[in-house]
């Protein structure tokens, strides 16, 4: 089943000879259960296509339908409501609150939609993510692969229908995001999550279903 899709997408910035295509005529679909990379280089308009997608950013024309919703039609709050509940986003630097242990981090999302915190899911997914020992830790006082752990488990926690990571790896060392790439791809295969990845490494790239290759705001 379609869970995204995206049809002749543009983003413009700027008028005249200041003008600018982040994004031009960008269409693709995207089906449940698939993890697939978004790769280019910087200034290709990846990122811009993942803000998009997550509503973040309204395009200049085109669409994004979500399970046939089209959510720039959709009222402000609603679209809100789906950002915060269907969606998780995991960004390049974690975006953790620093005065918030592990814990509280994850469970944010949760609390802010006013929703009781699953204990027992809160127990699974740390363990899973391994930093079940970290839960009372502060952001600081743990190291940047186990900062995005718990980016990836603020994400995880509010049972997304998609999840986007702005390059998951851009900000660790190799190890850390071998071992981040390895936690996507059992995230997808063992709660079938769906994932679209931006990236401008091809290595880590390939470690996705599919690869939608961006250059200039274009498919090529």
């Amino acid at each position: 089943m379609k869970i995204l899709r995206v049809e002749n997408l543009k983003k413009v910035y700027g008028k005249g000879d200041a003008e600018v295509k982040a994004i031009d005529d960008v269409s693709f679909e995207i089906e449940e259960g698939e993890f697939v990379a978004i790769i280019g280089p910087s200034g290709s308009g990846k990122t811009t296509i993942l803000h998009t997608i997550a509503g973040l950013e309204k395009p200049t024309s085109g669409k994004v339908y979500f399970y046939d919703k089209s959510i720039y039609e959709m009222k402000k709050r609603d679209l809100t409501i789906l950002r915060r509940q269907k969606i998780g986003i995991i960004y390049q630097f974690y975006n953790l609150i620093p005065t918030l242990n592990v814990e509280e981090n994850i469970t944010l999302p949760v609390e802010l939609d006013r929703q009781k915190v699953d204990r027992k899911k809160l127990k699974e997914i740390t363990t899973f993510l391994g930093i079940e020992n970290r839960r009372k830790h502060l952001p600081n006082e743990i190291s940047g692969g186990q900062q995005q752990k718990v980016a990836i488990g603020r994400a995880l926690m509010i049972n997304p229908t998609i999840i986007l990571a702005d390059e998951p790896t851009g900000n660790l060392d190799t190890k850390s995001s071998n071992e981040i790439i390895q936690l996507l791809k059992k995230t997808n295969k063992e709660y079938k999550q769906t994932i679209i990845m931006i990236t401008h490494n091809l290595e880590i790239a390939k470690q996705a279903d599919r690869i939608i290759q961006i250059e200039d705001g274009k498919i090529v």
